[in-house]
């Protein structure tokens, strides 16, 4: 298993007519031949509770994680029952006292022969905090020894659950779900939230709700409190030129193909994506589980997320995290240092700036204390030490 360049196939998937509510938009997505051979089910761990993944030596994941999934998968393809969300009463009547710690090992583990644990999200978010996070490969003179050292250790991003952006709540209780749904691609005030997609509709029906307990950027969290609602799509039928149930339904095939490419636009900053850096992370049968990273373009849309795919690349399960603005530039800075050997001089070149103007945009990311400190105004010398 190696990394490679990819874009997501929606193959085999198609658009259902989307619902409002408030700022939130849910566009349903239909498969019509479900997946039976891998199913998916959640696992709820504590809410409350501090998560402690190691996910290398001397490395580790640290999050709140309210939940995770379980596949399990077959290799003569026939079907598996899904185990459905559990609930279950703590044990303890009294509140916990502070801040409790679960360790748990690694983020994708499996736990049968034909049974996978992962976290959602958390997967894809740990490929996002480990980007470059050894630091400089050679001791140029301008960083800090702790960042030869130690490199970006640790690294902190911050995002807000689904249960915390208004009206996501009520949106996903009164949405219809539909009889052949096995995913949904939600926007926030017409934004790209997030896209979910699973390989069979009794196993969205499962996790729906757990839509709740997935993380969101910091835009979207902001947004549904700037945009109280959105406008639905409307569509009109030209009645003069209906004289037959043949015109009929040719103004109804322009208003279905003037449908999907409403939605086809407003998706493109994921899935037009020509440049994702698959790794994959875990074989399971004739499925791989991987997680992408964006080109981290500062002017567009980046997203990162994890996949299921089968032997042929068909997509068996999707879930996605957009970045914010800030995220995107820290990713692109690091991005750069990296391609340039955290080089000052030939970065700043490649991002038409002067070493100045790239220390600067480096305190702004947050990456100020990995450089040494020197007299102001004085360009930093990139000789090796």
């Amino acid at each position: 298993m190696t990394t490679g360049a990819e874009c997501l196939d929606l193959t085999g998937l198609t658009v259902g007519p989307a619902q409002t509510w408030g700022a939130i938009r849910l566009v349903p997505l239909l498969r019509d031949s479900p997946i039976t051979d891998l199913r998916l089910h959640a696992r709820l761990y504590d809410p409350e509770a501090l998560s402690i993944v190691q996910t290398a030596p001397r490395t580790a994941y640290i999050s709140v994680i309210p939940h995770g999934f379980v596949a399990d998968w077959t290799t003569d393809g026939t079907p598996v029952a899904a185990y459905g969300t559990q609930l279950r009463e703590p044990t303890d009547p009294h509140p916990p006292e502070g801040i409790r710690l679960a360790f748990r090992r690694r983020m994708a583990r499996r736990e049968d022969r034909r049974r996978l644990r992962f976290l959602p999200l958390h997967l894809a978010l740990e490929g996002y905090l480990a980007l470059q996070f050894g630091g400089p490969p050679i001791a140029w003179q301008d960083w800090t020894r702790q960042a030869v050292t130690r490199g970006l250790s640790p690294r902190v991003e911050a995002g807000y659950t689904g249960a915390t952006i208004p009206g996501l709540d009520d949106a996903l209780r009164v949405f219809e779900i539909h009889p052949d749904q096995c995913g949904m691609v939600l926007h926030v005030a017409d934004t790209l939230a997030a896209a979910f997609v699973v390989g069979h509709p009794d196993d969205y029906r499962t996790l729906h709700p757990t839509l709740l307990q997935d993380l969101y950027g910091e835009l979207l969290f902001h947004y549904a409190h700037l945009y109280p609602a959105v406008p639905d799509f409307t569509f009109r039928l030209d009645e003069t030129a209906i004289a037959g149930i043949a015109d009929l339904r040719a103004q109804l095939t322009r208003v279905a193909a003037d449908w999907r490419s409403f939605h086809t636009l407003m998706t493109e900053g994921l899935f037009a994506a020509q440049r994702l850096t698959v790794t994959p992370v875990q074989r399971m049968g004739r499925f791989t589980l991987a997680r992408f990273l964006p080109a981290f373009y500062p002017d567009a849309d980046n997203h990162i997320g994890e996949t299921i795919t089968d032997e042929t690349g068909r997509l068996v399960y999707l879930k996605t995290f957009r970045l914010s603005a800030a995220q995107t530039r820290r990713g692109h800075l690091l991005s750069q240092l990296a391609a340039h050997d955290w080089h000052l001089e030939s970065t700043a070149a490649a991002l038409r700036t002067d070493p100045q103007g790239l220390v600067q945009r480096l305190d702004r990311a947050g990456f100020g204390h990995l450089l040494r400190s020197r007299p102001k105004g004085r360009i930093p010398d990139s000789r090796k030490t």
